[in-house]
Formats: structure tokens, sequence, C-alpha cells
């Protein structure tokens, strides 16, 4: 059978102006991206544009190319692809979210289908923010398919877990606790949200669930599954719009802008999700206005200076006057601040101002925050290394030893990898040496 050629895909590369060489080499710089091998030449988008149906990861890096060129999002369909074999899940702000949140959660609890989705793309295409969205309506806030009733005491239990489960992942990574949340968001929680509930009910159920989502994101970021990370982001952001929940929704925006720096983009799409992040805060409390403002330090240090500056000041200044309660969406811990802080002054170029930060940080971690206090340490030692204090660095890497084998982390292990590279060239040091053996049977 003659194949049918894929005219779409056709006029979208001549809409972005590049030759199918270009094409190609814009997928093979995408998988290094993300540490992935593609063999990919003219030739073979001609194949393509003649019809020939491209293969995992092939369309989901096609769409991301595309989508970022042209800066817009370019669906599977626009692009002739809606027939290939992809995992790609739309990232779409039109989109049912409690769909989306079901069709994730299945996937998240079946192996096969979880290690497709943890091997699609993240898309910093998908990034940019509708300035006129209004979130999905529904024509009223109990489903029709309702059965059973939801209230009080639903809404308590998905604070508790919410609580104990962000602990569990504080305390020992994320990877474990991952797979629990995602069999609470789909088995528990999606059934509160279809029961029947008074209006204010329902609105705080539907933050509570966007609450999790974000914390399910967290986790996914945390095991090195930026892809879904991503998708669990986006569709908490819609869950807290839906209940009008102001200040989920501001954390959401700033985590997905922590996401995307974290993964080392800086883009102004990234900073544009830091400032509307800051804008919604100006309606919630002190210490999430804070949360959102250093933040914004981190990304604007690679913008502006002087609005890095500001921002960080902003946010210490917030931190001071803030009442919080316990919770991992009502308290902003003072060392998690002053990495914030750590990280603004290391991007300006003031590394001994970056040290001091992270002493400070490394000295307010609580026992509980122990990934993150493996984290800070880890960075320390880095930072101090690169001012020449061999020695004090060594005794902050000993320690983020003595506590790695108890986290089930990809940040971890991306610091574990830096250590090892950082101190290759001083292996001949005696104390060098030993920590590297001590370090070697490690992953």
């Amino acid at each position: 059978m003659p194949r049918t050629p894929n005219t779409r895909l056709r006029g979208l590369l001549e809409e972005a102006d590049w030759s199918g060489a270009q094409l190609a080499a814009a997928l093979r710089h995408l998988a290094a991206e993300h540490r992935q091998q593609l063999g990919c030449d003219r030739s073979m988008v001609s194949r393509w544009l003649s019809g020939t149906t491209p293969r995992p990861p092939v369309p989901a890096l096609l769409l991301e190319v595309l989508s970022r060129r042209l800066r817009r999002p370019v669906s599977a369909v626009e692009a002739g692809l809606s027939r290939a074999p992809s995992t790609v899940f739309e990232l779409s702000w039109e989109a049912d979210p409690l769909r989306r949140l079901s069709a994730l959660t299945r996937a998240e609890l079946d192996p096969t289908r979880r290690r497709l989705l943890n091997a699609g793309m993240y898309s910093l295409a998908a990034l940019a923010l509708p300035e006129a969205w209004q979130p999905h309506t529904r024509p009223s806030p109990v489903s029709p398919r309702a059965t059973g009733r939801a209230g009080r005491a639903e809404i308590e239990q998905m604070q508790t877990m919410t609580r104990v489960l962000a602990e569990a992942a504080q305390a020992h990574g994320p990877d474990h606790v991952r797979t629990a949340l995602a069999a609470y968001l789909g088995h528990d929680v999606s059934g509160y949200l279809q029961a029947s509930a008074t209006g204010d009910q329902h609105r705080r159920l539907l933050s509570g669930a966007a609450q999790l989502t974000l914390l399910l994101g967290t986790m996914c970021a945390g095991s090195g599954a930026d892809a879904p990370a991503q998708h669990y982001h986006h569709t908490a952001a819609q869950l807290a719009t839906e209940a009008d929940d102001t200040a989920t929704y501001a954390i959401a925006l700033r985590t997905m802008s922590a996401h995307a720096h974290d993964l080392g983009h800086h883009t102004p799409a990234v900073l544009h999700l830091a400032e509307r992040a800051v804008t919604l805060t100006r309606r919630t409390s002190p210490i999430i206005a804070a949360y959102a403002q250093a933040h914004l330090a981190v990304i604007q240090a690679h913008h502006n200076k002087h609005a890095a500056l500001t921002a960080l000041a902003a946010a210490e200044r917030l931190h001071e006057l803030a009442d919080t309660t316990p919770g991992p969406f009502t308290h902003y811990p003072a060392g998690a601040l002053h990495y914030q802080r750590a990280q603004t002054l290391a991007t300006l170029g003031d590394t001994a101002g970056a040290t001091g930060a992270l002493t400070a940080s490394l000295r307010l971690r609580t026992p509980g925050e122990r990934h993150a206090r493996a984290l800070t340490q880890a960075r320390l030692a880095e930072t101090l290394l690169t001012q020449g204090h061999l020695e004090a660095a060594l005794t902050h890497w000993q320690a983020f030893l003595d506590t790695y084998p108890t986290l089930h982390s990809a940040h971890a292990t991306r610091r574990l990898d830096v250590m090892r590279r950082l101190l290759h060239p001083h292996q001949r040091h005696r104390a060098t040496a030993l920590l590297l053996t001590r370090a070697a049977p490690l992953r």
C-alpha cells in the first residue's frame, strides 16, 4: 500500500523555516538534553514526510522541537502524528483536569505504562501560561455520576495524608512514597471528587486534590521523572483554579518555574511563571508571598541583578513578618529561604555570600529535613571547593555520604555525581581518595 505523505508535518516545517537537516539537528540536540542518543538525519526526516510513522521517542521529541521553534504548543494531530505509537499527554489548559489526573494515576500504577510515562519529554514550550485562561467549567460542583457523599471528614483526611506523605518524602526521598500517593489520588481522592458535596466542601476537596497532585509532581521531579512531574504540576494548577484557591495556584506556578530552573532553563517563560506567582501572592499570606519572592530572586539572577536583589530583600522582609502553621503548604522553613538566597548569590557571582547563606541554611535545618539537609551539605561542599577549601569541603561531603544510602532521590544522585567529578582532580590527596573509595559502590 502506498504511504500518504504527511502534509501537516511538512507545513509545520515550512512555518518553522527549517530544512530536514535542521529539524534532524534540533531533534538530536533535544534528545541529548534529555540524556538520550538519537540517530537522526535528513533522510529520516524525508521518510517521515513521505508518510512513514516515527517510533517513540521521536513523536514526543518532534512536538517539543516544533513547539519551541514556533513558540506555541503543537499537538500530535496538528503534526500528523496522531496515529504514531506515543505516550504524549496533551498539556492543554482546556482539558478536564480530573480526567487527566485519572489517566495519569492509572498509568502511574501500571509498571509498563509508568515506564513509558517516565520516558516522556519535559516540554519547555508548555510553560507558556495563557493570560486570559479561565478554568474548565462544569454545570455543577457535583458530577452526574456522583455516588455517596464527601465532606469534612474526607477533607481532614486529605490534609493529614498531605502532611504525612510530605514528611515521609522529606525524610527518605520521594521514590517509594510516590506510588502510595498516586494510589491514594487515583482511588480515594478521585472518588471524593465525584461524590455529592456542598459547593464549599467540593471546592475544599478540589483544593486538597490540587495540593496532593502538586506534591506528587514534586516527588516525580525528585525521582528524575520530569515529564510526569510537569503533567502533575500542570494538573494541580488547573485544580487550584477550579477550587478558587489562589494560594495553591500561586504555589503551583512557582513550582513549575522552579522545576524548569532545576533542569537548567531560564527562559522568559520560566521568569514569567515566577512573576505571575508573585503577583498572585498579593492576595495570600506573607509566608506564601515570601516563598514566591525567594524563587523570583533565583530566576531574576539570570536576567537582572537589581531585580534579583530586590526580590530577595522582599522575601526576607516578608518571612520576618509571617506567622506560620506547620504543614507543607503553610510553612516555609528559614533554612529553605537561606538556600534560595545562596542560589541567587551564586548565580550573581558572590561565592562568599553563597557560602555564608548555605552555612546558615545548614544550621537551621531540622532533623526531619533529612533530604534537604543532605542536599545543602553537598552544595556547601561544592561551593567551598571552588574557593580552594578542600579539607572543609571533604567534611561536608562525608556528612552527605552518611545520609545518602537512606535517600532515594534523583537530586541526591546528581549531587553524588558532581562530587565525584569535582574530586577527580584531587584523587591523589589521601583523604579525598578515601572518600571516593567510600562513594564507589553507591549509585
